[in-house]
């Protein structure tokens, strides 16, 4: 059997939606985007949305709005994808990084405040595989420093914790709609926030500064704009956010199944010896968008291969930022800096988890896995 690590939800009324924005008159941002915003914050509970072409723009125009740069310190995880940690460089201020929770992978909130400097300007928490991190004691923190925190909330549009959607606490939340989201347009983003004035700042930074968009402009009488600050071309067009609307409201219903999935999983691999994987914390909804386990790391490559080689795809997420190449050249990091997200990075697989996944390829996945790590883990711990 092949299982194929992601497979899209895309499918007639998403087509359907798309040659309707195409036959409209505006392809670029317009009407259908600005529908999207507005179910995107309903969905969030927050005020505001802005759409984006990822979320990487997302962080790095919330970093902006919020006037984080150059000699500017932002405190985040180094066990996430890069984009998190790049951002920060892109808006020209420093990262820095904290160690993470050994049983979820998140950012360890009673590390933080070892880190605040007088430099400090933001926390920049990940939701690491849609599970939130403890938001209400970042907020106490940041509120005690006067800190800002942006969320990177890409795995994390249906997670909530403590009650709390992402963007309700923060000052900004991030979300992506790649191709292996849980809503997807093959690229796309959003800034949720509670703040209309950052909400338009946001909007105009994603169009060069402009004051207008197209569709303003040129809706009945043509209106003249202004170049109000120097901004990026970041905007989502109305053909991207004709397919998110319809995934969007169908978004509950599908993590209800990934949870099953999830469950399944966490069952089965259980009393494995050699398996472990991230927890769940009482009083969190994951929005279960990546299922990883834990292995040796001796035998992780190893274990992929096998695996793999059975025709199960799948991946590693992540490898810890601070040890790839050019953090690690450009800051002098060595291996023991951040131990828990080392081993998360080094001992890592990312199974197949997706709503389109049969049954019959679930129990495959979990017998293939369980094969491989039986047949090889000698008790090497």
């Amino acid at each position: 059997m092949k299982v194929e690590f992601y497979r899209h939800n895309i499918g007639e009324v998403e087509k359907e939606r798309v040659v309707k924005a195409l036959d409209s008159i505006f392809l670029t941002t317009g009407d259908i985007v600005y529908e999207f915003e507005q179910k995107l914050a309903q969905y969030l509970q927050v005020e505001r949305s802005v759409a984006l072409m990822s979320c990487t723009a997302a962080l790095h125009l919330s970093l902006l709005a919020l006037d984080i740069g150059p000699g500017d310190e932002v405190i985040t995880t180094p066990m996430t994808f890069i984009a998190t940690a790049n951002s920060i460089l892109h808006a020209g201020a420093t990262p820095v990084f904290v160690d993470v929770e050994p049983e979820t992978g998140n950012l360890d909130v009673n590390r933080v405040e070892a880190a605040i400097t007088e430099k400090t300007k933001a926390i920049m928490p990940v939701h690491l595989y849609g599970h939130m991190c403890d938001m209400l004691a970042l907020r106490t923190l940041a509120n005690k420093y006067n800190l800002k925190i942006i969320e990177d909330a890409a795995h994390c549009l249906e997670g909530i914790r403590d009650g709390f959607h992402p963007g309700q606490l923060g000052d900004a939340a991030c979300f992506s709609f790649y191709a292996t989201k849980s809503i997807t347009c093959g690229e796309g983003g959003a800034v949720g926030v509670n703040s209309s004035d950052m909400a338009e700042k946001l909007r105009k930074l994603a169009l060069h500064g402009m004051s207008r968009s197209a569709a303003d402009r040129y809706h009945g009488q043509y209106k003249h704009w202004d170049m109000e600050l120097l901004g990026w071309k970041y905007n989502l067009n109305n053909i991207q956010a004709a397919m998110l609307t319809p995934q969007l409201e169908l978004a509950n219903d599908r993590l209800a199944q990934r949870e099953k999935i999830c469950q399944k999983y966490e069952a089965a691999f259980k009393e494995v010896e050699g398996i472990d994987f991230p927890k769940v914390l009482a009083g969190t909804k994951s929005a279960r968008h990546l299922f990883t386990i834990w292995v040796d790391p001796q035998l992780r490559d190893q274990f992929m291969s096998e695996i793999a080689s059975r025709g199960v795809s799948v991946a590693v997420n992540y490898r810890a930022v601070h040890l790839l190449s050019y953090y690690k050249e450009t800051y002098n990091f060595e291996p023991g800096r951040f131990p828990e997200a080392e081993r998360i990075g080094n001992s890592t697989i990312t199974l197949p988890l997706y709503n389109r996944l049969t049954d019959e390829e679930v129990d495959y996945v979990i017998a293939t896995v369980k094969s491989v790590v039986s047949k090889n883990y000698s008790g090497v711990s």
